[in-house]
Protein backbone atom coordinates (compact mmCIF):
# COMPACT_ATOMS: atom_id res chain seq x y z
CA UNK A 1 0.00 0.00 0.00
CA UNK A 2 2.83 2.33 0.93
CA UNK A 3 4.58 1.51 -2.33
CA UNK A 4 1.41 2.34 -4.26
CA UNK A 5 1.06 5.71 -2.52
CA UNK A 6 4.75 6.42 -3.15
CA UNK A 7 4.34 5.67 -6.86
CA UNK A 8 1.34 8.01 -7.07
CA UNK A 9 3.35 10.73 -5.30
CA UNK A 10 6.24 10.32 -7.77
CA UNK A 11 3.90 10.50 -10.74
CA UNK A 12 2.23 13.64 -9.40
CA UNK A 13 5.61 15.25 -8.76
CA UNK A 14 6.81 14.50 -12.28
CA UNK A 15 3.54 15.82 -13.74
CA UNK A 16 3.73 19.01 -11.70
CA UNK A 17 7.36 19.53 -12.71
CA UNK A 18 6.46 19.01 -16.35
CA UNK A 19 3.59 21.46 -16.06
CA UNK A 20 5.74 24.04 -14.28
CA UNK A 21 8.39 23.73 -17.00
CA UNK A 22 5.90 24.63 -19.75
CA UNK A 23 7.65 27.48 -21.57
CA UNK A 24 6.68 30.06 -24.13
CA UNK A 25 8.34 31.45 -27.26
CA UNK A 26 7.31 34.62 -29.08
CA UNK A 27 7.47 34.66 -32.89
CA UNK A 28 7.11 37.60 -35.31
CA UNK A 29 7.59 37.96 -39.07
CA UNK A 30 9.42 40.77 -40.84
CA UNK A 31 8.86 40.60 -44.58
CA UNK A 32 9.81 43.77 -46.44
CA UNK A 33 11.93 46.89 -46.15
CA UNK A 34 13.26 48.05 -42.78
CA UNK A 35 11.50 51.27 -41.72
CA UNK A 36 10.33 53.03 -38.52
CA UNK A 37 7.27 50.78 -38.33
CA UNK A 38 9.55 47.71 -38.33
CA UNK A 39 11.75 49.18 -35.60
CA UNK A 40 8.72 50.05 -33.46
CA UNK A 41 7.22 46.57 -33.95
CA UNK A 42 10.42 44.78 -32.90
CA UNK A 43 10.95 47.09 -29.90
CA UNK A 44 7.37 46.58 -28.71
CA UNK A 45 7.52 42.79 -29.15
CA UNK A 46 10.78 42.52 -27.18
CA UNK A 47 9.07 44.28 -24.27
CA UNK A 48 6.01 42.00 -24.51
CA UNK A 49 8.14 38.85 -24.66
CA UNK A 50 10.19 40.01 -21.68
CA UNK A 51 7.06 40.76 -19.62
CA UNK A 52 5.67 37.32 -20.49
CA UNK A 53 8.93 35.62 -19.36
CA UNK A 54 9.29 34.17 -22.85
CA UNK A 55 12.29 31.95 -23.50
CA UNK A 56 13.22 33.95 -26.58
CA UNK A 57 11.93 36.01 -29.46
CA UNK A 58 12.21 34.45 -32.91
CA UNK A 59 12.15 36.85 -35.87
CA UNK A 60 11.24 35.25 -39.19
CA UNK A 61 13.27 37.50 -41.45
CA UNK A 62 13.12 38.39 -45.14
CA UNK A 63 14.24 41.84 -46.25
CA UNK A 64 15.99 43.56 -49.18
CA UNK A 65 17.27 46.26 -46.79
CA UNK A 66 15.92 49.55 -45.56
CA UNK A 67 16.68 52.70 -43.64
CA UNK A 68 20.01 52.67 -41.79
CA UNK A 69 18.56 54.86 -39.02
CA UNK A 70 15.84 52.29 -38.30
CA UNK A 71 18.41 49.49 -38.58
CA UNK A 72 20.56 51.11 -35.88
CA UNK A 73 17.51 51.33 -33.61
CA UNK A 74 16.75 47.64 -34.13
CA UNK A 75 20.38 46.59 -33.59
CA UNK A 76 20.49 48.60 -30.35
CA UNK A 77 17.29 46.92 -29.13
CA UNK A 78 18.72 43.48 -29.92
CA UNK A 79 22.09 44.11 -28.29
CA UNK A 80 20.45 45.41 -25.11
CA UNK A 81 17.62 42.88 -25.01
CA UNK A 82 17.20 41.02 -21.69
CA UNK A 83 15.87 37.97 -23.56
CA UNK A 84 17.56 36.08 -26.42
CA UNK A 85 16.72 37.28 -29.93
CA UNK A 86 16.83 34.64 -32.67
CA UNK A 87 16.87 35.92 -36.25
CA UNK A 88 15.68 33.20 -38.60
CA UNK A 89 16.07 33.99 -42.32
CA UNK A 90 13.16 32.04 -43.73
CA UNK A 91 11.32 30.60 -45.60
CA UNK A 92 13.32 29.23 -48.53
CA UNK A 93 13.97 31.95 -51.10
CA UNK A 94 14.25 34.67 -48.45
CA UNK A 95 17.19 36.99 -48.01
CA UNK A 96 18.87 39.20 -45.43
CA UNK A 97 20.36 41.83 -47.71
CA UNK A 98 21.84 45.27 -47.14
CA UNK A 99 20.56 46.54 -43.76
CA UNK A 100 19.28 43.02 -43.06
CA UNK A 101 22.87 41.79 -42.70
CA UNK A 102 23.44 44.07 -39.70
CA UNK A 103 20.30 42.84 -37.95
CA UNK A 104 21.07 39.16 -38.59
CA UNK A 105 24.63 39.47 -37.29
CA UNK A 106 23.37 41.32 -34.20
CA UNK A 107 21.10 38.42 -33.16
CA UNK A 108 22.01 36.32 -30.15
CA UNK A 109 21.43 33.32 -32.38
CA UNK A 110 21.44 33.63 -36.19
CA UNK A 111 19.75 30.93 -38.24
CA UNK A 112 18.99 30.47 -41.93
CA UNK A 113 16.61 28.15 -43.73
CA UNK A 114 17.77 26.08 -46.73
CA UNK A 115 17.68 28.06 -49.99
CA UNK A 116 18.28 31.49 -48.44
CA UNK A 117 21.10 34.00 -48.75
CA UNK A 118 22.72 36.82 -46.83
CA UNK A 119 24.98 39.72 -47.82
CA UNK A 120 25.30 42.46 -50.46
CA UNK A 121 25.65 45.24 -47.92
CA UNK A 122 27.87 47.51 -50.01
CA UNK A 123 26.78 51.18 -50.17
CA UNK A 124 24.74 52.02 -53.27
CA UNK A 125 23.77 55.36 -54.75
CA UNK A 126 20.18 54.49 -55.73
CA UNK A 127 20.39 56.48 -58.94
CA UNK A 128 22.27 59.46 -57.53
CA UNK A 129 25.92 60.13 -58.27
CA UNK A 130 27.95 60.61 -55.11
CA UNK A 131 31.51 61.84 -54.92
CA UNK A 132 34.25 59.42 -53.90
CA UNK A 133 34.92 61.14 -50.57
CA UNK A 134 31.29 60.78 -49.45
CA UNK A 135 31.26 57.21 -50.70
CA UNK A 136 34.39 56.36 -48.74
CA UNK A 137 33.03 57.97 -45.57
CA UNK A 138 29.78 56.03 -45.81
CA UNK A 139 31.60 52.77 -46.46
CA UNK A 140 34.03 53.25 -43.57
CA UNK A 141 31.20 54.12 -41.19
CA UNK A 142 29.19 51.05 -42.20
CA UNK A 143 32.27 48.83 -42.01
CA UNK A 144 33.01 50.01 -38.47
CA UNK A 145 29.38 49.45 -37.49
CA UNK A 146 29.30 45.88 -38.79
CA UNK A 147 32.72 45.06 -37.25
CA UNK A 148 31.41 46.16 -33.86
CA UNK A 149 28.37 43.91 -34.19
CA UNK A 150 30.40 40.91 -35.39
CA UNK A 151 32.93 41.29 -32.59
CA UNK A 152 30.14 41.49 -30.02
CA UNK A 153 28.60 38.24 -31.30
CA UNK A 154 31.89 36.44 -32.07
CA UNK A 155 31.08 36.17 -35.76
CA UNK A 156 33.38 36.32 -38.79
CA UNK A 157 34.58 39.94 -38.72
CA UNK A 158 36.46 39.70 -42.00
CA UNK A 159 33.47 38.41 -43.96
CA UNK A 160 31.20 41.00 -42.36
CA UNK A 161 33.51 43.82 -43.46
CA UNK A 162 33.84 42.31 -46.94
CA UNK A 163 30.05 42.24 -47.18
CA UNK A 164 30.18 46.00 -46.84
CA UNK A 165 33.25 46.78 -48.91
CA UNK A 166 32.91 44.09 -51.60
CA UNK A 167 29.15 43.39 -51.67
CA UNK A 168 29.65 39.73 -50.82
CA UNK A 169 26.55 37.56 -50.74
CA UNK A 170 26.58 33.90 -49.67
CA UNK A 171 24.18 30.98 -49.23
CA UNK A 172 23.15 29.46 -45.92
CA UNK A 173 25.69 26.65 -46.15
CA UNK A 174 28.50 29.09 -46.93
CA UNK A 175 27.33 31.35 -44.10
CA UNK A 176 27.49 28.45 -41.65
CA UNK A 177 30.97 27.48 -42.87
CA UNK A 178 32.19 31.10 -42.58
CA UNK A 179 30.80 31.44 -39.02
CA UNK A 180 28.37 34.13 -40.13
CA UNK A 181 25.38 32.25 -38.66
CA UNK A 182 25.05 29.66 -35.92
CA UNK A 183 23.05 26.94 -37.64
CA UNK A 184 20.62 25.94 -40.40
CA UNK A 185 17.04 24.95 -39.56
CA UNK A 186 14.34 23.59 -41.84
CA UNK A 187 11.42 25.06 -39.89
CA UNK A 188 10.37 26.54 -36.53
CA UNK A 189 9.92 23.10 -34.98
CA UNK A 190 13.43 22.11 -36.00
CA UNK A 191 14.74 25.42 -34.67
CA UNK A 192 13.10 24.93 -31.25
CA UNK A 193 14.79 21.52 -30.93
CA UNK A 194 18.16 23.09 -31.77
CA UNK A 195 17.69 25.90 -29.22
CA UNK A 196 16.71 23.56 -26.37
CA UNK A 197 19.23 23.52 -23.49
CA UNK A 198 21.42 26.08 -25.25
CA UNK A 199 23.07 28.72 -23.07
CA UNK A 200 22.94 32.27 -24.45
CA UNK A 201 24.51 35.43 -23.08
CA UNK A 202 22.08 38.40 -22.99
CA UNK A 203 22.24 41.90 -21.60
CA UNK A 204 20.63 40.56 -18.41
CA UNK A 205 23.09 37.68 -18.06
CA UNK A 206 23.33 34.06 -19.16
CA UNK A 207 20.13 32.18 -19.91
CA UNK A 208 19.54 28.51 -20.68
CA UNK A 209 16.72 27.98 -23.16
CA UNK A 210 14.02 25.37 -22.66
CA UNK A 211 12.21 25.32 -25.97
CA UNK A 212 11.58 21.64 -26.69
CA UNK A 213 7.88 21.73 -25.77
CA UNK A 214 7.48 25.50 -25.76
CA UNK A 215 4.17 27.07 -26.67
CA UNK A 216 4.46 29.46 -29.63
CA UNK A 217 2.93 32.92 -29.32
CA UNK A 218 2.68 34.64 -32.69
CA UNK A 219 2.57 38.42 -32.50
CA UNK A 220 1.10 40.50 -35.32
CA UNK A 221 1.60 44.18 -36.06
CA UNK A 222 -0.98 46.58 -34.68
CA UNK A 223 -3.25 48.46 -37.07
CA UNK A 224 -1.21 51.63 -36.58
CA UNK A 225 2.04 49.78 -37.31
CA UNK A 226 0.55 48.18 -40.43
CA UNK A 227 -0.68 51.60 -41.60
CA UNK A 228 2.72 53.20 -40.97
CA UNK A 229 4.41 50.29 -42.74
CA UNK A 230 2.25 50.88 -45.82
CA UNK A 231 2.66 54.65 -45.71
CA UNK A 232 6.44 54.33 -45.33
CA UNK A 233 6.60 53.45 -49.01
CA UNK A 234 8.05 56.64 -50.60
CA UNK A 235 6.10 56.05 -53.82
CA UNK A 236 2.80 55.94 -51.93
CA UNK A 237 3.77 59.04 -49.93
CA UNK A 238 4.52 60.88 -53.18
CA UNK A 239 1.26 59.78 -54.81
CA UNK A 240 -0.74 60.90 -51.76
CA UNK A 241 1.01 64.25 -51.84
CA UNK A 242 0.21 64.75 -55.52
CA UNK A 243 -3.43 63.75 -54.99
CA UNK A 244 -3.59 66.25 -52.15
CA UNK A 245 -2.19 69.01 -54.36
CA UNK A 246 -4.62 68.18 -57.17
CA UNK A 247 -7.55 68.15 -54.75
CA UNK A 248 -6.73 71.58 -53.35
CA UNK A 249 -6.11 73.03 -56.80
CA UNK A 250 -9.47 71.71 -58.05
CA UNK A 251 -11.10 73.34 -55.04
CA UNK A 252 -9.38 76.66 -55.78
CA UNK A 253 -10.30 76.50 -59.46
CA UNK A 254 -13.91 75.61 -58.57
CA UNK A 255 -14.75 77.19 -55.19
CA UNK A 256 -17.57 75.42 -53.40
CA UNK A 257 -16.90 71.99 -54.90
CA UNK A 258 -16.05 70.77 -51.35
CA UNK A 259 -15.37 67.12 -52.25
CA UNK A 260 -12.01 67.70 -54.04
CA UNK A 261 -10.87 69.95 -51.21
CA UNK A 262 -11.77 67.43 -48.49
CA UNK A 263 -10.13 64.52 -50.30
CA UNK A 264 -7.08 66.64 -51.08
CA UNK A 265 -6.67 67.71 -47.47
CA UNK A 266 -6.93 64.12 -46.20
CA UNK A 267 -4.37 62.95 -48.77
CA UNK A 268 -1.97 65.72 -47.75
CA UNK A 269 -2.26 64.81 -44.06
CA UNK A 270 -1.52 61.14 -44.87
CA UNK A 271 1.37 62.22 -47.09
CA UNK A 272 2.90 64.36 -44.33
CA UNK A 273 2.46 61.47 -41.86
CA UNK A 274 4.28 59.22 -44.31
CA UNK A 275 7.02 61.68 -45.23
CA UNK A 276 8.01 62.30 -41.62
CA UNK A 277 9.28 58.69 -41.48
CA UNK A 278 11.46 59.18 -44.56
CA UNK A 279 14.72 61.09 -45.13
CA UNK A 280 13.32 64.23 -46.76
CA UNK A 281 15.36 66.77 -48.72
CA UNK A 282 13.91 70.17 -47.82
CA UNK A 283 15.14 71.66 -51.09
CA UNK A 284 12.84 69.21 -52.88
CA UNK A 285 9.95 70.17 -50.60
CA UNK A 286 10.60 73.87 -51.29
CA UNK A 287 10.55 73.30 -55.06
CA UNK A 288 7.25 71.41 -54.85
CA UNK A 289 5.71 74.18 -52.72
CA UNK A 290 6.97 76.75 -55.23
CA UNK A 291 5.33 74.73 -58.02
CA UNK A 292 2.02 74.85 -56.12
CA UNK A 293 2.33 78.65 -55.74
CA UNK A 294 2.93 79.01 -59.48
CA UNK A 295 -0.10 76.84 -60.26
CA UNK A 296 -2.27 78.98 -57.98
CA UNK A 297 -0.95 82.22 -59.50
CA UNK A 298 -1.92 80.89 -62.92
CA UNK A 299 -5.53 81.25 -61.76
CA UNK A 300 -5.11 84.95 -61.01
CA UNK A 301 -2.51 86.08 -63.54
CA UNK A 302 -2.81 85.79 -67.31
CA UNK A 303 0.63 84.38 -68.21
CA UNK A 304 -0.43 82.27 -71.22
CA UNK A 305 1.12 79.17 -69.62
CA UNK A 306 4.48 80.57 -68.52
CA UNK A 307 3.70 80.18 -64.83
CA UNK A 308 2.45 76.64 -65.42
CA UNK A 309 5.59 75.70 -67.34
CA UNK A 310 7.70 77.04 -64.49
CA UNK A 311 5.55 75.11 -62.00
CA UNK A 312 5.95 71.86 -63.93
CA UNK A 313 9.73 72.25 -64.09
CA UNK A 314 9.84 73.04 -60.38
CA UNK A 315 7.60 70.06 -59.62
CA UNK A 316 9.78 67.67 -61.62
CA UNK A 317 13.01 68.84 -59.97
CA UNK A 318 11.43 68.80 -56.50
CA UNK A 319 10.10 65.27 -57.03
CA UNK A 320 13.53 64.00 -58.03
CA UNK A 321 15.16 65.66 -55.02
CA UNK A 322 12.40 64.89 -52.50
CA UNK A 323 13.95 61.77 -50.95
CA UNK A 324 17.49 62.29 -49.74
CA UNK A 325 19.13 59.14 -48.47
CA UNK A 326 21.08 59.97 -45.35
CA UNK A 327 23.25 56.95 -45.97
CA UNK A 328 24.09 54.91 -49.02
CA UNK A 329 22.47 51.94 -47.27
CA UNK A 330 19.05 53.54 -47.16
CA UNK A 331 16.91 51.39 -49.41
CA UNK A 332 14.30 54.05 -50.24
CA UNK A 333 13.69 56.05 -53.37
CA UNK A 334 10.80 57.31 -55.49
CA UNK A 335 10.35 55.37 -58.69
CA UNK A 336 11.20 57.30 -61.85
CA UNK A 337 8.06 55.90 -63.43
CA UNK A 338 5.89 57.37 -60.66
CA UNK A 339 7.56 60.79 -61.00
CA UNK A 340 7.22 60.73 -64.80
CA UNK A 341 3.53 59.79 -64.67
CA UNK A 342 2.79 62.50 -62.09
CA UNK A 343 4.57 65.21 -64.09
CA UNK A 344 2.96 64.14 -67.38
CA UNK A 345 -0.52 64.11 -65.85
CA UNK A 346 0.09 67.50 -64.25
CA UNK A 347 1.31 68.90 -67.55
CA UNK A 348 -1.67 67.48 -69.44
CA UNK A 349 -4.15 68.84 -66.90
CA UNK A 350 -2.79 72.36 -66.84
CA UNK A 351 -2.28 72.52 -70.59
CA UNK A 352 -5.93 71.54 -70.95
CA UNK A 353 -6.99 74.11 -68.36
CA UNK A 354 -4.86 76.83 -69.96
CA UNK A 355 -6.21 75.96 -73.39
CA UNK A 356 -9.76 76.39 -72.16
CA UNK A 357 -8.80 79.68 -70.53
CA UNK A 358 -7.25 81.08 -73.70
CA UNK A 359 -10.22 79.90 -75.74
CA UNK A 360 -12.58 81.63 -73.32
CA UNK A 361 -10.57 84.86 -73.52
CA UNK A 362 -10.66 84.84 -77.31
CA UNK A 363 -14.36 84.01 -77.62
CA UNK A 364 -16.87 86.83 -77.92
CA UNK A 365 -19.08 87.70 -74.93
CA UNK A 366 -22.29 85.73 -74.69
CA UNK A 367 -23.99 87.79 -71.99
CA UNK A 368 -24.72 91.47 -71.40
CA UNK A 369 -24.94 94.18 -74.06
CA UNK A 370 -21.79 92.99 -75.85
CA UNK A 371 -23.33 89.56 -76.21
CA UNK A 372 -26.09 91.00 -78.41
CA UNK A 373 -23.77 91.87 -81.28
CA UNK A 374 -24.14 89.38 -84.11
CA UNK A 375 -27.33 87.86 -82.74
CA UNK A 376 -30.37 87.41 -84.96
CA UNK A 377 -33.97 88.50 -84.38
CA UNK A 378 -37.25 89.54 -85.99
CA UNK A 379 -38.89 92.91 -86.75
CA UNK A 380 -41.91 93.49 -84.50
CA UNK A 381 -43.30 96.42 -86.54
CA UNK A 382 -42.17 98.21 -89.65
CA UNK A 383 -38.80 99.94 -89.22
CA UNK A 384 -38.96 103.43 -90.93
CA UNK A 385 -36.09 103.42 -89.95
CA UNK A 386 -36.92 103.16 -86.20
CA UNK A 387 -39.13 100.59 -84.55
CA UNK A 388 -39.11 97.48 -82.35
CA UNK A 389 -37.39 94.13 -82.83
CA UNK A 390 -37.33 90.86 -80.87
CA UNK A 391 -33.86 89.46 -80.02
CA UNK A 392 -33.22 86.67 -77.46
CA UNK A 393 -36.90 86.76 -76.63
CA UNK A 394 -36.56 90.42 -75.60
CA UNK A 395 -38.05 93.48 -77.28
CA UNK A 396 -35.52 96.18 -78.15
CA UNK A 397 -35.69 99.59 -79.81
CA UNK A 398 -33.90 99.38 -83.12
CA UNK A 399 -32.84 101.39 -86.17
CA UNK A 400 -32.45 99.78 -89.57
CA UNK A 401 -29.32 100.26 -91.62
CA UNK A 402 -31.03 98.99 -94.80
CA UNK A 403 -33.89 101.45 -95.24
CA UNK A 404 -37.45 100.38 -94.44
CA UNK A 405 -37.93 96.82 -93.09
CA UNK A 406 -41.32 95.14 -92.97
CA UNK A 407 -42.76 93.37 -89.93
CA UNK A 408 -41.52 89.77 -89.67
CA UNK A 409 -38.24 90.44 -91.48
CA UNK A 410 -35.24 88.53 -90.09
CA UNK A 411 -32.48 90.85 -88.93
CA UNK A 412 -29.01 90.70 -87.41
CA UNK A 413 -27.63 93.08 -84.75
CA UNK A 414 -24.77 95.14 -86.14
CA UNK A 415 -23.99 97.35 -83.16
CA UNK A 416 -25.49 98.92 -80.04
CA UNK A 417 -25.62 102.62 -79.20
CA UNK A 418 -27.31 103.92 -76.03
CA UNK A 419 -29.21 100.64 -75.61
CA UNK A 420 -30.63 101.00 -79.14
CA UNK A 421 -29.85 98.28 -81.67
CA UNK A 422 -28.64 99.02 -85.16
CA UNK A 423 -29.70 96.16 -87.36
CA UNK A 424 -29.60 95.06 -90.95
CA UNK A 425 -31.60 92.61 -92.97
CA UNK A 426 -30.38 89.00 -93.18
Amino acid sequence: MRQFIFNIFVCLTVSLNSFSQQTNVHVISIDGAINPATADFIHETIEKANEANSECLIINFNTPGGLLKSTRVIVTDILTSPIPIVVYVSPSGSQAASAGVFITLAAHFAVMAPGTNIGAAHPVTLGEQKDSVMMEKATNDAAAFIRTISEKRNRNIKWAEDAVRKSLSITETEALKERVIDTIANNIGDLLQILHNREIETAAGKKILYTQNAAITTVEKSFQQKLLDILSDPNLAYILMMLGIYGLLFELYNPGSIFPGVVGFICLILAFYSLHTLPINYAGVALILFAIILFILEIKIVSYGLLTIGGIISLALGSIMLIQNESFFDFVTISWEVILIAVVLTTAFFMFAIGLGIKAQRSKPTTGVEGMIGETGEVMNDLRPDGLVRVHGEIWKATTLDGTLRKGTKIRVQEIENLKLKVHKI
